[in-house]
């Protein structure tokens, strides 16, 4: 698909799709939001800006394969759950403070993991239909 308003549009459309996914990403703790629905705004970003350029302004925008991608998604989301299996307690319940007020916790790395997970999927999915 080579078409000028896409190619031209979509330069403004990556950058305010992926900042609006990790806000929906960040706040789906408190309200509607989280993993599932940032990865799918985030991939959806990388969609239009990957449909008029083709598959390898894709892979180089990415810079590793959609597959590592999903590997990495897995990981983490596997990773979230290890402290409760190790402490026999409820799941996804752990938070660590660190200096400066910060907090992360189990769920936070586990949205974190599903947003890859989705964000590979779609992406994987994508490269299989676009041009060189």
């Amino acid at each position: 698909m080579n078409s000028l308003i896409l190619r031209t549009t979509s330069r403004a459309v990556l950058p305010a799709a992926l900042l609006f996914s990790v806000y929906v990403l960040l706040r789906g703790h408190n309200e509607p939001g989280g993993g599932f629905v940032g990865g799918l705004i985030a991939a959806a970003g990388i969609a239009v800006h990957a449909l008029p350029r083709g598959r390898d302004a894709l892979m180089a925008l990415l810079r590793m394969s959609p597959k590592t991608i999903i590997g990495i998604g897995l990981v983490l989301g596997l990773a979230a759950g290890l402290p409760a299996l190790l402490m026999a307690e409820p799941f996804l319940t752990h938070q660590w403070a660190f200096p400066g007020g910060v907090a992360l916790s189990t769920t936070l790395v586990f949205d974190v993991g599903v947003y890859l997970a989705v964000v590979g999927s779609v992406l994987t999915f994508l490269s299989y239909y676009l041009e060189n």
